[in-house]
């Protein structure tokens, strides 16, 4: 009698097992994106210096230095390196922080990891779904109606006008 649940078990676990993999790969829509088999030489001759450096290896651009600052007409900021579409101008809100901010993104354009790399607090960093390219890191400081500031390094993306 326990010996048909057994088997049932069994191939229930054996089912889960083979579609757990391929579940991981179908929820990410980019999982086979041209642009993530571009190497670091690839990458490096592609880009410009600064916006390498941010994109590639997570570094941050001078506070103030970005010529998107005041960009204010309507449009769309797409990421630099792969050309996703990333905020809309309207979301666009001056934080005075020296970085271009957003209150949202458009759904489904990143992906975020804990960053871990002050000492004194623990971050939220997003890079682009597509490419995986580093764009900045979500505080909790910014206006209604999401309360999310995403502070984006300037360099790391590109303005479409509409």
């Amino acid at each position: 009698m326990t010996m048909p649940f057994a088997r049932r078990d069994f191939l229930l676990a054996t089912t889960l097992f083979l579609a757990v993999p391929r579940l991981a790969v179908a929820a990410d829509r980019f999982a086979k994106s041209p642009w993530r088999k571009l190497t670091d030489s690839d990458w490096k001759k592609r880009l410009p210096p600064e916006s390498y450096e941010v994109l590639r290896h997570e570094d941050t651009e001078r506070a103030g230095s970005s010529p998107l600052l005041g960009e204010h007409r309507k449009g769309t900021f797409v990421c630099l390196g792969c050309g996703l579409p990333l905020f809309k101008s309207a979301w666009k809100f001056e934080s005075g922080t020296g970085w271009p901010s957003f209150y949202t993104a458009i759904p489904g354009s990143f992906g975020t990891k804990v960053d871990h790399l002050l000492a004194i607090e623990t971050r939220t960093e997003y890079h682009c779904a597509q490419c995986l390219g580093h764009q900045g890191h979500i505080f909790n400081d910014g206006p209604k109606p999401t309360g999310l500031r995403y502070c984006n390094n300037g360099v790391a993306l590109k303005f479409v006008p509409a």
